[in-house]
């Protein structure tokens, strides 16, 4: 995202590598649980789908949306393959739909930027050519195609590259102009001036803002849908100017932000979302959060010779759902993720043992409740599957709290295993 205090670049990920995301290519395998063969000529023929930059920040989103379309394939890439032109080759000739992302965001010689970012397109170019293969490209570019820096520059001359090539191989070409993107996961300093903030909340430092300017955002995930309807051929025009979720000043921004970190990360209350655009702002910040240190919350018992009682969940005028389980011991329930809702474990009775894992990785939490020690909760991040476990020797009692009521025919939820194997 271009911001007031990040580089005037793009809001999109840089050439991918190794640091720009917590997620390793090696973690990620060539087709997924989600992923439907095809076993009959009943099923839909399985589209292959790779993306260059796909361990950037769009790219990974990406990766894992697709993840869960039934009948798309995906086929990984690495960025060493811009250097091997023989992998290259074989990725392109791989692919039904390329969606190229890969793209320096930021380099202290900008010149140098825009050699590099043409250059990627031409080596995709000069691969699909080598193979006489038209896969449909997808070219991501940016708003600032309209302003006068090299980036934006290099931006226009890719994508007059894809559509060249189009035009003369009889392929297609579709270009994507793009706002500023936000969402979870994006690298603090790089990636969007929100992921800069939420970093700094939720981690002991102060942001500034430098230059109040107006920014217009789009939500990860919905950028991500955008391009998954275009490779299914519901949108058709080329170029597709994304649509914004909202237009904020960053002040605008910093103080949304600034009343998560006052009210859910410094009291646990949830707080007042209002709308798509809220609820996003809120994952992002949510996920910039060490999960690791900042769980299990504690929840204080109250008892009289009437018993006991717990205050379980505070609401700042939100709504939701609330559910209760009773778990006997050695069962797990769960093992699931969710794209946007947030949800809410609260231990009341029993021990528990509440397991996270983001998807596409390996690292597991584990967090371990005895409510007769303390009750506690743990709040789910989106795209973490998780679970939870009695590992006692009586019933636990669970307590579920989550954003949104459940809809069937929309359930957001997604079921993989925490432990892999």
């Amino acid at each position: 995202m271009c911001s007031n205090n990040e580089s005037p670049v793009t809001s999109h990920q840089s050439l991918v590598t190794s640091h720009q995301s917590p997620v390793n290519s090696s973690h990620q395998s060539l087709v997924t649980s989600h992923q439907s063969p095809v076993t009959s000529s009943h099923q839909s023929p399985v589209t292959k789908i790779g993306i260059t930059g796909q361990n950037g920040f769009i790219g990974l989103h990406l990766f894992n949306c697709l993840g869960v379309e039934k009948d798309v394939e995906r086929i990984p890439f690495e960025r060493t393959y811009f250097d091997d032109p023989h992998k290259l080759r074989e990725f392109v000739r791989s692919c039904d739909v390329i969606v190229h992302l890969a793209a320096l965001n930021r380099h202290e010689d900008m010149q140098v930027l825009y050699d590099v970012n043409v250059g990627l397109v031409q080596k995709v170019v000069e691969a699909m050519e080598a193979e006489e293969v038209t896969p449909h490209v997808i070219f991501a570019s940016s708003s600032q195609e309209e302003r006068d820096n090299l980036y934006g520059a290099s931006k226009r001359e890719g994508r007059r590259i894809f559509e060249a090539w189009a035009a003369r191989s009889d392929g297609k070409c579709t270009g994507i102009i793009i706002p500023n993107v936000f969402g979870p996961f994006g690298r603090p300093n790089y990636n969007s001036v929100i992921a800069t903030f939420c970093h700094k909340l939720t981690h002991g430092e102060m942001p500034e803002i430098h230059v109040d300017g107006s920014l217009k955002l789009i939500y990860v995930t919905d950028l991500c849908q955008d391009i998954i309807r275009i490779l299914r051929g519901k949108i058709m025009e080329s170029p597709y100017y994304a649509p914004h979720c909202a237009e904020k000043k960053v002040s605008e921004i910093l103080a949304l932000l600034n009343s998560y970190k006052q009210i859910y990360f410094d009291k646990q209350i949830v707080p007042e979302i209002q709308g798509h655009f809220e609820q996003s702002l809120f994952n992002t910040f949510f996920c910039s959060i060490d999960h690791a240190t900042f769980f299990p919350g504690k929840l204080i018992p109250h008892a009289d010779n009437r018993g006991h009682f717990v205050e379980v969940l505070k609401l700042d005028n939100t709504g939701g759902q609330v559910s209760f389980s009773t778990t006997v011991p050695g069962i797990t329930r769960g093992d699931h993720y969710h794209t946007r809702k947030f949800e809410r474990f609260a231990v009341i009775k029993g021990k528990a043992r509440i397991q996270l894992r983001r998807i596409e990785t390996d690292e597991v939490l584990d967090f371990v409740i005895d409510a007769e020690e303390c009750p506690g909760f743990v709040d789910m991040p989106v795209w973490y599957t998780h679970n939870i476990t009695n590992i006692g020797d009586e019933d636990v009692y669970t307590i579920f709290w989550i954003n949104e009521f459940y809809d069937s025919e929309d359930g957001d939820t997604f079921f993989e295993k925490v432990e892999k194997g």
